[in-house]
């Protein structure tokens, strides 16, 4: 079994083994798992019959080096075949095992084969997309007086323009990208996630039309001032990724994820707008449009 570095020209090839991908963790979606690459991390992939075996490979960091499940149409990995692969291969751990893994085969199962640690970081918030698009109900009625107050200040005198995104879009996403992080005094040069974060909304803008994904910018008097993207997880469920709006401008954050639910999620049943990577600030931005479930990441490490 040979891996070989996932490149955007690969989608095509690979999203025939995601054609019935049933993990609910928002990293099996094959735009996520290629556009999540930098100076810093990769993907590879290698094909073993209808599998697609994943790996991410640090440049620096080497004891972070893992699999994540494998992805099939057609077979199941219980854990020790999943033990198995991973000493076959040479590798120690998976990451991003979900719950739904863990429940399937028992965590007693589980434990004879990995030690089994809850990655808290990367808990998905799992939400409905009727619930996000209509905001119904005295639960959401701060949402809807925010909106109020953003359609009364923009969308009613005309200043308010919604479009579809196109590479030819890349620059100004990114300009506005820029813009939002100095909003909040962040750093790309230190902070990590954000830099990772913003490679990866270019390389997805820039490849949109070929990673089959969808996405809708937002502008105020010609500015692009929120921007939102979203993409294919299971039959029933699509992630909302990178999802930005000036937070200075009242009321935008709000009226754009509704707009989001309305327009990106026709479909879908549900909204899988990732994790809070475990930052206070956004666990209860998350928390507050009222999850109708979390969806538990685990490392499994071989025993």
């Amino acid at each position: 079994m040979k891996f070989k570095q996932i490149v955007p020209s690969d989608f095509p090839k690979l999203k025939k083994f995601f054609l019935r991908q049933r993990f609910r963790l928002s990293v099996y979606s094959l735009p996520a798992i290629i556009a999540w690459q930098n100076d810093k991390f990769h993907p590879y992939a290698a094909i073993d019959g209808e599998s697609l075996i994943i790996s991410g490979e640090f440049a620096t960091r080497k004891e972070n080096r893992h699999l994540i499940l494998p992805v099939s149409p057609t077979k199941e990995y219980p854990p020790e075949e999943l033990r198995n692969l991973a000493v076959d291969l040479g590798f120690e751990k998976y990451w991003f095992v979900p719950e739904d893994y863990i429940k399937q085969y028992g965590t007693a199962l589980v434990e004879d084969f990995f030690e089994v640690n809850e990655q808290k970081d990367f808990e998905d918030y799992i939400y409905a997309v009727d619930d996000l698009a209509r905001l119904k109900g005295k639960k959401y009625s701060k949402k809807r007086n925010l909106i109020h107050q953003f359609k009364r200040a923009y969308l009613y005198r005309g200043g308010v323009k919604i479009e579809d995104i196109t590479p030819s879009f890349a620059s100004e996403c990114i300009d506005f990208l820029d813009k939002w992080c100095a909003e909040r005094n962040c750093d790309m040069d230190e902070d990590e996630v954000l830099f990772c974060e913003r490679q990866a909304a270019i390389n997805t803008i820039e490849n949109i039309d070929l990673f089959e994904v969808n996405g809708i910018l937002l502008r105020i008097d010609g500015e692009v001032s929120a921007f939102g993207i979203v993409s294919r997880l299971t039959a029933n469920m699509g992630v909302l990724h990178f999802e930005k709006a000036f937070a200075s401008i009242k009321g935008l954050y709000q009226y754009f994820d509704s707009e989001c639910a309305k327009r990106l999620f026709k479909g879908y049943t549900y909204i899988n707008k990732e994790s809070d990577m475990n930052i206070p600030g956004l666990a209860r931005a998350k928390k507050s449009y009222h999850p109708i479930t979390t969806v538990k990441s685990y490392m499994l490490t071989v025993r």
